[in-house]
């Protein structure tokens, strides 16, 4: 029996098909003041907008992440990007017919509904987790996964930078048109350089779960499928850590996703900026987010994932606090990059503790974690929205009090846990002092 692929290529394959799906969460945030004027949508109506592809994307993690469990993550992710393909055809044939002068309100579910199924490529982030897990054996993994989550992540950055770029050269259809082409190569891609790890590969070609687990051993995989998924999902849902987990975890991750979709309205809107200056800081803050949760890991491994943790969100708090007051351009532009040095150490360091406190489920408390704490990024941007609609332009600064209360939320719940974390010592009782 011979194996096909070896880890660099899963590696690969699995960073090239979460990097082009992860991209959706860019979608619309460069082109919703456009949408926004076509339609006559209201900040509420925009906010939803630019968070609908988060909603799936952060929803069908947790099922797709049990798919790889039996059909490893080749099958999974070709399911996840096709469906993104569909809905960007969708999307574009409909900006190419339609737009601008035969848009209706009328097309406006169309419009989210295509943004939904476009949004099913941000769920691959769980699929590739596994799947890169599956390829490398422990002692490599950190770096793996750092690899594989910090390249992933830039996409949307690069995105929001590149799309503004692409209206003023090809218009709205054509950009869409070229994203859509993307789109297909990144899948192409995916499907001739993403392998499945050794274990499935040989449970494809009919092998019994013990011969596949030998042959796996063979080529130095060191993890297998354990149980099912459903099971540990269970049990880590009854442990009390998990769902403070997925609470930081929703600030600093749910919230680099929302502020990534958010941001394009929030300086053309709030600053009157262009859409290529618009998007250039919008990009400015992705990336560096995403670089430094490449670092975050490393930097957890050295502090400890409870301190690296509590210092992210007092920088991404002080960011937030920034953000909230500041009327001036370039204060904006500090206060921003502070929330993307927070939220992307934070990132990283929320996933070093998955394992620390709930040891008895990773697997289910990371489906947990990664995937309701990422639905911060469809439920944070209407909020945003509805504000403005209420208390007018001066609740796009306001509105980052919002990211305020999160933060010190995100913190009482850390210090809990890392009081709840202290070793119990045991010591022989002394007079006149309790034991």
């Amino acid at each position: 029996m011979k194996i096909r692929g070896t880890p660099q290529q899963g590696l690969f394959g699995a960073t090239l098909g979460f990097f082009i799906g992860f991209a959706a969460v860019a979608l619309f945030g460069p082109t919703a003041a456009a949408i926004k004027q076509t339609l006559g949508l209201t900040p509420l109506q925009v906010g939803f907008l630019v968070a609908m592809p988060s909603l799936s994307g952060s929803l069908l993690r947790i099922p797709f992440a049990a798919w790889v469990d039996t059909a490893g993550g080749r099958r999974p992710f070709l399911v996840l990007l096709t469906t993104s393909i569909v809905g960007m055809i969708g999307l574009a044939v409909l900006i190419t017919l339609y737009y601008p002068d035969h848009l209706t309100p009328a097309m406006t579910p169309l419009l989210f509904v295509l943004g939904a199924l476009v949004g099913c490529g941000i769920a691959t982030f769980s699929v590739g987790i596994a799947q890169v897990s599956y390829w490398f054996p422990k002692a490599r993994q950190g770096t793996a996964l750092g690899t594989f989550a910090g390249i992933g992540n830039l996409a949307p950055g690069i995105f929001s930078f590149l799309l503004p770029l692409a209206l003023v050269n090809f218009g709205m259809s054509g950009s869409y048109l070229i994203w859509l082409s993307l789109l297909v190569l990144g899948t192409l891609g995916y499907a001739v350089a993403g392998r499945n790890a050794p274990y499935f590969q040989a449970m494809a070609q009919g092998n019994t779960p013990e011969q596949a687990v030998e042959f796996g051993r063979q080529h130095g995989q060191e993890m297998f499928p354990q149980g099912r998924l459903r099971d540990s999902l269970v049990k880590s849902a009854q442990a009390w850590k998990t769902w403070m987990l997925v609470a930081i975890y929703f600030t600093t991750f749910g919230g680099f996703i929302a502020l990534t979709s958010w941001l394009p309205t929030y300086w053309r809107e709030f600053f009157g900026q262009q859409a290529v200056i618009a998007g250039t800081l919008t990009a400015l803050y992705s990336i560096t987010a995403s670089v430094l949760r490449v670092f975050g890991g490393r930097i957890a491994d050295k502090l400890g994932g409870e301190k690296t943790t509590i210092l992210s969100l007092w920088v991404m708090l002080a960011g937030a606090i920034l953000m909230t007051f500041s009327q001036i351009f370039w204060l904006s532009i500090f206060a921003v990059i502070v929330m993307a040095v927070g939220m992307g150490v934070g990132n990283a360091a929320v996933f070093k503790l998955v394992p620390q406190y709930v040891p008895q489920a990773v697997g289910g408390a990371s489906g947990w974690v990664g995937g309701l704490g990422a639905f911060g990024g469809f439920t944070i941007p209407p909020i945003l929205g509805a504000m403005v609609s209420v208390q007018g332009s001066a609740a796009y600064s306001a509105g980052f009090g919002l990211f305020v209360g999160f933060g010190i939320i995100a913190l009482a719940l850390a210090f809990v846990l890392k009081k709840a974390f202290r070793p119990m010592s045991v010591a022989v009782p002394a007079v006149g002092k309790p034991s």
